[in-house]
């Protein structure tokens, strides 16, 4: 990167530099002994040509659109066209939730995105017993296409991109989507959108589960291998770091268990499947967490294109260039956000979004200042898009493409990360992969052990949260709830009894018999699935098959 000439100026005037620094320290201390990332990465008082030094501009560095892709895979940026705003939205019934997407979409979002329930998400009717007041409580409750159509309605699955998160029944859901496309006479191959399906990091963090590990990942490759043969514009998988920093990973954790989970994925389809990597890999998406600290989350984002580009072309010989291409779904981190002064929200969202951007983001989600009190209201989802919007044309941030390379800091940070990430990607490699490790309950005491240091630091005050440990006031902010009225339960079950009354229940039980058939024959289920829920099959029906032929897994509870 630099001469052996501007090396020793540099080293002059840096001893010069320290010499002045050490005369104001004695007389007047650092505020804190320890400066360090909100994951704990020691931050040094000043960074120069020194600590980049080892850096080759073509090997590491590089232009968009070029590996190592470290400034972009696009090659214009957001010149062509700024990242997709994305709002997450999903509650109560679908009707509700249709609402609150065309509110979006009439206010400017360019994607959809829904959240579901938790009995959808755990792959349970509204009627079931362990369902019950749960429904539309934390998103959108589906148990039928009945149920999908209506959250549909009005809107052009041709032409608008939806994000589902979904992870145990995403076969299911993503069935639904597909028949609800067809019967709107819109092709398989003209929809687009991204199923979340990554069961890896539930195991690890999330814990919505259902059945073990290996037939969860086999049910995930069903649904790649299908999108690859008939649905090419559909991301079958979102690999989700998200979830994995919510629960208390550090940075690099989530970057490193993410991108294994992302390799695991890799492996299982071509040797499950036979496919060719080139075949499936373009479709593959991610999805971070974009937390509080600013050039922590910047060089995390850009460590992860490095990481997976040299991954794909090393590990697993691609060469179709858009292999090595890592896309990638930011959402704000809803962890950062605090009860207390729930303003401060607004505050701390803008800045993680402007991360996010700077971090070369293709679509973001920007959470809501009520998010850690309930539902969010649609003045304050209004004023999480707004912050996206004010960033994308007012801020100037998208003028240009990586702003940020070539800085000392930014540089020699993004390195670091991903040291120290393929350190944990060798380590659980070493032990057969990260089915093994997560058998092993290794990730999951990474973790934890993270989360408690980082609960200690806030508690001890070494690491501040406003309003929580510092800048503390009495005041009370009243704070508009968004809550689900238990009629919308009783609601829901009505609409599911009377889809069971008029559909034929005989052909209901051939369809659940061909996908029990095809899950002991280790066939693709997704075929039989799109006709299963056409014939108004249930979400828990097609899962209970699933949990009769798989079995059920009850998570271990390791700390």
């Amino acid at each position: 990167m630099f001469t052996k000439e501007l090396l020793d100026k540099s080293s002059q005037l840096r001893k010069k530099w320290e010499d002045e620094v050490r005369r104001i320290v004695a007389k007047n201390p650092d505020q804190k002994p320890h400066w360090s990332t909100v994951s704990d990465l020691e931050i040094k008082r000043l960074y120069g040509p020194e600590d980049i030094k080892d850096m080759d501009f073509e090997r590491d560095i590089g232009y968009p659109g070029q590996f190592p892709f470290l400034r972009g895979v696009q090659a214009t940026g957001y010149r062509g066209k700024y990242w997709t705003f994305r709002m997450f939205s999903g509650m109560g019934d679908a009707e509700v939730t249709n609402k609150r997407w065309h509110f979006l979409l009439n206010s400017g979002q360019t994607g959809l995105s829904t959240a579901f329930d938790f009995p959808t998400l755990m792959g349970y009717d509204t009627d079931s017993p362990k369902a019950r007041g749960e429904c539309g409580k934390c998103g959108v409750a589906i148990d039928t296409i009945e149920d999908f159509l209506t959250l549909v309605k009005g809107i052009p699955l041709g032409e608008i991109t939806t994000s589902m998160t979904i992870n145990p029944p995403a076969t299911v859901l993503w069935a639904m989507y597909c028949a609800a496309a067809e019967i709107q006479g819109v092709p398989l191959s003209k929809i687009g959108g991204t199923i979340q399906n990554d069961m890896l990091k539930e195991f690890i963090a999330q814990k919505t589960l259902m059945c073990p590990p290996e037939p969860s990942v086999k049910l995930i490759s069903d649904t790649v291998e299908f999108g690859t043969k008939y649905v090419p514009k559909w991301n079958t998988i979102s690999i989700s770091g998200y979830h994995i920093r919510e629960a208390g990973a550090t940075a690099v954790q989530e970057l490193a268990f993410t991108l294994r989970d992302g390799m695991e994925y890799v492996e299982d389809v071509i040797k499950r499947k036979g496919l060719d990597v080139d075949e499936f890999a373009p479709r593959l998406s991610f999805f971070f967490n974009s937390h509080i600290d600013f050039f922590e989350e910047i060089a995390k984002m850009r460590a992860a294109r490095r990481i997976w580009a040299k991954a794909m072309r090393d590990r697993y010989k691609a060469k179709n260039e858009r292999s090595l291409w890592m896309r990638f779904h930011t959402q704000t981190a809803g962890c950062s956000l605090t009860a207390q002064q729930p303003y401060n929200n607004v505050v701390r969202t803008a800045t993680e979004a402007l991360a996010a951007v700077l971090g070369g983001t293709q679509s973001l989600h920007t959470n809501s200042l009520d998010e850690v009190l309930c539902l969010p209201s649609d003045h304050a989802v209004q004023i999480a898009l707004r912050t996206q919007q004010i960033i994308a044309e007012e801020t100037g941030v998208a003028n240009t493409i990586d702003p940020l390379a070539g800085s000392y800091f930014v540089e020699a940070l993004t390195n670091e990360m991903e040291e120290k990430a393929w350190e944990y990607i060798e380590k659980i490699d070493e032990m057969g992969g990260m089915v093994a490790a997560i058998e092993k309950s290794y990730p999951q005491l990474e973790i934890s052990d993270a989360a408690y240091k980082f609960q200690r630091q806030i508690d001890s005050g070494e690491k501040i949260m406003v309003g929580v440990n510092k800048y503390i006031t009495e005041d009370e902010v009243e704070i508009p709830f968004v809550e689900i009225d238990d009629t919308v339960e009783k609601e829901q079950i009505e609409r599911l009894n009377a889809v069971r009354r008029k559909r034929d229940n005989r052909k209901v039980a051939e369809c659940l018999n061909d996908i029990r058939n095809a899950c002991k024959k280790g066939e693709n289920v997704m075929p039989y699935c799109i006709e299963a829920v056409k014939n108004y099959c249930s979400v828990q029906e097609i899962c209970d098959v699933y949990r009769e032929v798989y079995g059920e897994y009850r998570d271990p509870g390791v700390y």
